[in-house]
């Protein structure tokens, strides 16, 4: 089939490169993202470990073209703009809809509000049809999600194109365990519920680890007998320093915010902005721990993206820590096994931040050790070389990775999240 994809975010190269992979013809038309660059300067592909070899594999192969104009005839148009250009996106099917007026297939995969796609097919006239698919998307892993979904919901308020938009996901289907199919404000409204549940529930057991620190209870140990209770389970179950990334937090204010709109009082915001404190909460511990005096401190930060498998530092605790340690007058060492880049070019020529290539070598003669992201890397450190690297065996662990009964057997002053 010939595919039209239109956006610039991570969820519409991921889309392309796909499509592409299994035999569509696509153009992705970067609409909004200005002048056009060359992939490796696009920092969300860039940050997808994988999405640019992927990309340059299916250019090469003549199936994905970038295109810049709106004249391709094509039986799908894929649209995934940002939640703020849906102003864009109605003027973009004004004009498709001149060069193709009848029989025109639009999936909406964009993050507008519930109802967008009523609107979106009143626009385009009866003879044509908007489909709502959510976009799943998790940063750091978005094609293993869009290659190998376990479910797929898509919004339809006319089932006469199904056969059509099956065909276009099968070869996306073979680990599929639900097809479900419901009318698209029932999908769009389900697709934030999903993702404001997830935010509570994140909200909630970071909440109850720093009830856990002032009642000297091991949230982890309560993190395990909540899981194992059926009606509760244990995914989105681990406390930390909060969560960050775009895709995520953007479909979490934007729920926030139709609450709002509605004029109801949201558990969501105020579930936003514990997260943002949450994020602060190594520097805190690190705080406490020195009485509140860090005059002529080393601290090394292990990981520096939002969370592993990625290269972005988009809402990262890491910026939170990182800038509450500089206004201390702290020297800050990073290490991070793919986000340093990026880091580096947030920081610029920040004499107080340095970046090393080595995690171990980060440590030598530090005051204290923030582990901010979770990355495998991490999780089995050489005790022995860790101790005697430190000048104060301080280790602030912000994602409750490590064993402290192993670490302070090594001497090791160990601080975790609820623990």
């Amino acid at each position: 089939m010939k595919v039209n994809v239109y956006g610039s975010s991570l969820s519409a190269w991921v889309a392309a490169a796909s499509l592409a992979k299994v035999g569509n013809d696509v153009c992705i038309n970067e609409m909004g993202a200005g002048s056009i660059k060359e992939l490796n300067e696009i920092g969300v592909i860039r940050d997808e470990l994988g999405l640019l070899n992927l990309l340059e594999q299916q250019i090469d192969s003549g199936r994905l073209v970038r295109c810049s104009k709106l004249e391709n005839l094509a039986d799908i148009h894929w649209f995934t703009l940002q939640a703020t250009e849906q102003d864009l996106a109605e003027q973009i099917l004004d004009k498709i809809c001149i060069i193709n007026p009848n029989g025109l297939l639009v999936i909406n995969q964009c993050n507008f509000t519930v109802g967008a796609t009523v609107g979106l097919q009143a626009r385009i006239g009866e003879e044509n049809d908007v489909v709502y698919i959510p976009d799943n998307l998790q940063e750091g892993a978005a094609l293993k999600g869009f290659n190998r979904p376990k479910r797929i919901t898509l919004g339809m308020d006319d089932t006469r194109v199904l056969i059509q938009v099956k065909a276009l996901l099968r070869p996306f289907s073979t680990e599929l365990d639900e097809l479900q199919i419901m009318s698209s404000r029932e999908a769009e409204f389900t697709k934030f519920a999903i993702t404001g549940m997830l935010a509570v529930r994140l909200g909630y057991i970071n909440e109850l680890a720093n009830l856990a620190d002032q009642l000297d209870v091991d949230i982890s140990v309560v993190q395990g007998g909540m899981g194992a209770d059926p009606r509760i389970g244990r995914h989105y179950l681990s406390p930390g320093c909060g969560f960050g990334g775009q895709n995520f937090h953007a479909y979490v204010e934007k729920f926030a915010s139709i609450f709002q709109t509605e004029q109801q009082q949201t558990l969501l915001k105020t579930v936003i902005l514990q997260n943002e404190t949450q994020k602060e909460l190594p520097f805190r511990k690190l705080w406490q721990h020195y009485h509140g005096d860090l005059s002529d401190k080393v601290i090394a930060i292990w990981g520096a993206s939002f969370k592993p498998g990625t290269a972005s530092i988009d809402n990262a605790p890491s910026i939170k820590n990182i800038d509450a340690l500089i206004s201390q007058n702290v020297q800050v060492r990073v290490h991070d096994p793919e986000a340093i880049d990026n880091l580096r070019a947030y920081y610029k020529d920040q004499p107080l931040v340095s970046y090393y290539d080595d995690h171990m070598a980060a440590i030598k003669d530090v005051d204290g050790l923030l582990l901010l992201t979770e990355w495998p890397l991490y999780w089995s450190p050489d005790y022995d070389k860790l101790v005697g690297a430190m000048r104060h065996p301080l280790l602030v662990d912000g994602r409750n990775i490590l064993d402290k009964e192993m670490l302070s057997q090594y001497g090791l002053i160990y601080i975790g999240v609820g623990r």
